[in-house]
């Protein structure tokens, strides 16, 4: 960390020490998939999926992850719920080191902890009916609801907004969004305390997608939830989250609450993905819009670029955006970033000079093509 970094750090004031303590905190959180070659499957390389997360996440709060496709968010997700074993860092729940924790280990904490897969059609098994798939949680723990176990799932179907009467049903008889209910009605049975939903609406209609999020909201309120929500869709992130963290390329770039990111975004990154939010207004269009485009593709998290991972794309990248990766600090209380040169805030590498001309692009198109040997 450079001496500017630091002296950023130091002017924020420490959060008030009466704040409640996370109920999950993640710190340097890493997955790295190997890649292997030849008969003898010799590594060669790795992808470098989520690589470096710290965040916390407090009781009954709303934490959003948002960015492009293949940034990290859904193996996030997967590594919080241990259903993929870390690389590197610790994940720890209600103060418990849950990182290598085996599945008997785990089998106690799946009560508190459960997930919403993004896809409504392969998270239900079609050969089970939805009593069935409403009810396994339950029989795997070892629980009798009060009243039994076929009224308690026929009111959680209600609760979800289905009939109860359709208990008996599979999931082919169910459309996309009734089939994302009985996902959730699953994900609730054993009252959670944690619900992590991987692009929950992502697969559904956009006229239901208003009601899935509704009815999670509304639950939250109803059941003291805890939730991660991870999706792309900033509207969505917008409506449901308290806090959210914007990742790029297996890192966190950004994290704050909802408010300050939406006003005053610091990442470039963010304040490009800001730009491409449609505004449904038929009286703005054909007005200009100040749409920020991106230069070239993701890089490859095979071959990640050195220094800043977004310094390919960023029209701000300076010569220490190359070489020095600049760490997630408050600039603000509650406002984390990760950027040399950040908007909104005070520049961290004043004077630095910029890049040469076609350095950037040259950059660019090596981190979109992994080595061959990989």
């Amino acid at each position: 960390m450079t001496d500017t970094h630091k002296a950023a750090a130091a002017a924020i004031p420490e959060q008030a020490s009466s704040s409640p303590e996370p109920l999950l905190k993640v710190t340097g959180l890493t997955k790295h998939f190997p890649i292997t070659k030849g008969v003898l499957r010799r590594q060669v390389g790795a992808v470098k999926a989520v690589d470096g997360l710290d965040f916390e996440v407090y009781p009954g709060e709303t934490l959003g992850v948002v960015g492009e496709s293949g940034c990290g968010k859904s193996t996030m997700g997967r590594l919080l719920m241990r259903l993929l074993e870390p690389t590197g860092g610790k994940i720890e729940f209600q103060g418990t080191d849950v990182t290598h924790l085996g599945v008997a280990g785990m089998r106690p904490l799946r009560r508190d902890v459960q997930m919403i897969f993004q896809d409504p059609y392969g998270s239900l098994n079609p050969r089970h009916t939805v009593g069935t798939i409403v009810s396994a949680p339950f029989k795997l723990q070892g629980v009798t609801p009060e009243g039994g176990l076929k009224a308690e799932v026929q009111r959680l179907l209600s609760l979800v907004g289905l009939n109860p009467e359709h208990y008996n049903r599979y999931p082919h008889e169910f459309s996309g969004g009734q089939r994302q209910r009985i996902g959730i009605a699953r994900a609730l049975a054993l009252k959670p305390k944690l619900v992590i939903a991987d692009e929950p609406v992502s697969a559904l209609d956009v006229s239901i997608q208003a009601q899935v999020v509704n009815l999670l909201d509304d639950l939250q309120d109803e059941l003291g939830l805890t939730y991660v929500i991870i999706a792309h869709d900033l509207s969505v992130i917008r409506h449901v989250s308290d806090r959210i963290a914007v990742m790029y390329l297996g890192k966190i770039v950004e994290l704050t609450d909802r408010n300050s990111l939406y006003t005053s975004p610091m990442h470039p990154y963010t304040n490009a993905l800001m730009s491409a939010v449609p505004v449904p207004d038929p009286r703005r269009r054909g007005v200009k819009t100040g749409r920020i485009l991106l230069k070239g593709d993701v890089p490859s998290p095979i071959k990640p670029p050195s220094g800043c991972r977004f310094h390919t794309r960023c029209w701000k990248a300076t010569q220490i955006c190359t070489t020095q990766e600049p760490p997630l600090l408050a600039l603000k209380t509650g406002h984390q970033v990760a950027c040399h040169h950040p908007e909104n805030a005070p520049d961290q590498a004043p004077g630095d000079p910029a890049l040469p001309e076609g350095v950037q692009e040259a950059a660019a198109a090596a981190a979109a093509v992994p080595d061959e040997d990989a």
